[in-house]
């Protein structure tokens, strides 16, 4: 049952049926230790169980919700969603690190992923990673002493027609260039992702 929000199976204004928004950042600050969904967030958790036929199919659209929330996956947060799906802890955590899309650890204001597979680096990913890392001032992995940005290789992003793909945030740039770069940073620092 999916009302009339839903176009077949996809939802009506575009995006992943699993509805969980924009990530990875962190929308709501709260204790961490405080319940994962409360208000807005239960609403949303119970919408996304209505569109599976049991809990344990709902598991990487709830990770998402959780990672929108806090802007990762924690190992409280994967243990707290193993309860409200009555799953294992050891099943959702291993379900959570075979998933590159979920960041186990905190992540800057913007996660800038840049592909580097074999259409992407033939057409100068390389080049257009070592641009954001200076441009950002971040080392690869980690997140820049300001807490905007932190950059990570991605294996493929899925626009192999558009090299190279960068994807921020839930945004994706297309036909990246190194001489690209520092507009796109500016206009982060600037404007954020209007």
């Amino acid at each position: 049952v999916r009302g009339d929000e839903f176009v077949g199976d996809r939802p009506k204004h575009g995006g992943h049926p699993a509805g969980a928004g924009a990530m990875p950042y962190m929308l709501v600050d709260k204790d961490p230790g405080a319940p994962l969904f409360e208000g807005e967030y239960q609403e949303r958790f119970k919408k996304i169980l209505t569109r599976y036929p049991n809990k344990r199919a709902a598991l990487l659209p709830v990770l998402s919700l959780a990672q929108e929330l806090r802007g990762h996956v924690s190992p409280e947060s994967m243990d707290e969603v193993a309860a409200l799906l009555d799953l294992s802890p050891a099943y959702v955590r291993g379900v959570t690190t075979f998933y590159t899309m979920y960041n186990k650890r905190s992540v800057g204001r913007y996660l800038v992923q840049v592909c580097t597979n074999i259409s992407c680096n033939l057409c100068g990913a390389d080049e257009v990673l070592e641009t954001f890392l200076r441009y950002t001032d971040a080392e690869l992995g980690e997140t820049s002493k300001d807490g905007n940005f932190t950059v990570i290789e991605a294996e493929c992003l899925a626009a192999c027609g558009f090299p190279t793909c960068v994807q921020i945030n839930s945004r994706y740039y297309e036909n990246v260039t190194p001489a690209e770069v520092s507009q796109i940073i500016d206009h982060l620092k600037t404007e954020g992702e209007s």
